[in-house]
């Protein structure tokens, strides 16, 4: 049992103005008897208020697990554990649920281009802009289908680039390359660009302008979805908390929507374990500012003089 926490609870001495043992003198009962009456009432008023936080995170983000919710209660200053917040919220149902959908195709692979090598197999980013992953994927309207191109940053998996339209058509994933080469500050010839084998991304117009940046084309090797996880992750997440959970009027009405989504919540404020359960931009912020205090150590270190010794003889 956690006793009353601060200050005065722990640090005053016995007789000092607003210690319990004196109030508990003032008021004529026990320290037993006031630790006896906290015990049996005050954890229920802190359940009480945990739940409610709980309550209000889940509702707020509905499609967040228990982790990430533990990961927000943490940053509002509450200590519990995952498990104490998976049980609350199993007991008030008000766990995430997953809806199942058709899956149109929309890669195809029959087709005569060159086909290049996968290059971000072993490839771990240590920095922005040296890997990034590309996918397209459906989105289902009312009556119809549109499709949805996407460009994410391997380091901090934000999406860089993104496009939505109601054919699949090499002009969509162009696009949505187009919008990332403007938005991103690149080196000329440190950038692996990482795909399907969808004829969208092996045609000739987009890897022509590829190489005119100097970016270097990467393909998934055949029937191996695994090697674009992260752009798979990401459809993923997208369908579970924007798509599944809402009915489009049309192309422009997804289009807001979505574009809602990846801007002002997925790329700023939505949680990722492998980022330390912090968001894509604020992983950049994070990594630029560290590293530029790196470099200014580092040019703030005096360097030692050369020791001259003559020598006469």
């Amino acid at each position: 049992m956690t006793h009353p926490q601060g200050p005065r609870a722990q640090g005053d001495a016995a007789g000092a103005p607003g210690s319990i043992a004196r109030l508990c003198a003032m008021a004529q009962v026990s320290r037993a008897a006031y630790y006896r009456h906290w015990s049996e009432h005050a954890p229920l008023v802190q359940e009480t208020a945990l739940r409610d936080a709980i309550q209000r995170l889940a509702i707020a983000h509905r499609y967040y697990g228990y982790r990430r919710i533990t990961a927000l209660l943490k940053r509002e200053g509450w200590e519990a554990n995952h498990k104490r917040v998976a049980r609350i919220l199993r007991e008030d149902n008000l766990l995430c649920l997953r809806k199942p959908l058709f899956r149109p195709a929309t890669t195809d692979s029959a087709h005569r281009w060159h086909v290049w090598p996968n290059l971000a197999r072993w490839m771990v980013p240590m920095e922005a802009n040296r890997l990034w992953v590309a996918d397209i994927t459906y989105v289902h309207l009312s009556e119809s289908f549109v499709y949805l191109a996407v460009i994410l940053d391997a380091y901090s998996r934000k999406v860089v680039g993104w496009a939505i339209a109601d054919h699949l058509r090499a002009e969509l994933a162009i696009e949505a390359l187009e919008m990332a080469l403007a938005g991103r500050d690149i080196a000329l010839g440190g950038l692996v660009h990482h795909t399907d084998r969808g004829t969208q991304y092996a045609c000739g117009d987009y890897i022509d302008r590829l190489l005119a940046h100097d970016i270097q084309p990467s393909m998934s090797r055949a029937g191996c979805p695994y090697d674009n996880a992260m752009a798979e992750s990401f459809m993923k997440t997208l369908k579970t908390e924007e798509v599944n959970a809402s009915d489009y009027r049309d192309l422009a009405d997804a289009k807001a929507r979505i574009g809602g989504f990846i801007e002002d919540v997925y790329n700023t404020q939505r949680l990722h374990s492998a980022l330390g359960y912090r968001s894509p931009q604020e992983y950049e912020d994070d990594t630029t500012n560290l590293s530029t205090l790196s470099t200014a150590a580092r040019l703030a270190i005096p360097r030692s003089r050369p020791i001259t010794t003559t020598v006469t003889y």
